[in-house]
């Protein structure tokens, strides 16, 4: 299980590693004039044009993974009960959504035509942190229920 905290605190570091990475390239969009887009700079994007769609964004880009993560710790170092591992849950949960959203908006795009996109290797990133969140928090569940 010491494995596992460590996992988890390698988390806190990568997370910012991945918000600020490239999610895809874009050749010619109307949102964003860039050539890599990552969450940090399409958040900057968002920001000028729909305040509130940015903020859902950050939402489940940012504080909520980062929260999930801070609070499994919590758990791991029984600092807080195993009761918050439901609410952990739905962190993650809503932190996956942005990964689908991110995933959705690149297939639109292809299918439109609209210039040319390809993902980057921080989508990747982003994915794994949020996929090797879930993974830990569904195996600290189990070792607190056994």
């Amino acid at each position: 299980m010491a494995a596992l905290r460590w996992i988890n605190l390698a988390l806190l570091m990568l997370y910012p590693v991945a918000w600020a990475a490239p999610l895809m390239r874009a050749g010619v969009l109307p949102l964003f004039g860039l050539n890599e887009i990552s969450v940090l700079t399409g958040l900057q994007a968002l920001w000028d044009t729909d305040i509130l769609l940015a903020l859902l964004v950050a939402l489940f880009a940012l504080v909520a993974p980062y929260v999930k993560t801070v609070g499994l710790a919590l758990v791991q170092f029984g600092a807080v009960g195993a009761g918050a591992l439901p609410a952990l849950s739905l962190m993650g949960k809503l932190a996956m959504a942005d990964v689908f959203l991110i995933a959705l908006y690149i297939t639109i795009v292809k299918g439109i035509g609209i210039g040319r996109i390809e993902t980057a290797w921080g989508l990747y990133l982003f994915t794994g942190c949020i996929l090797t969140s879930l993974v830990l928090s569904l195996v600290e569940s189990r070792h607190r229920r056994d």
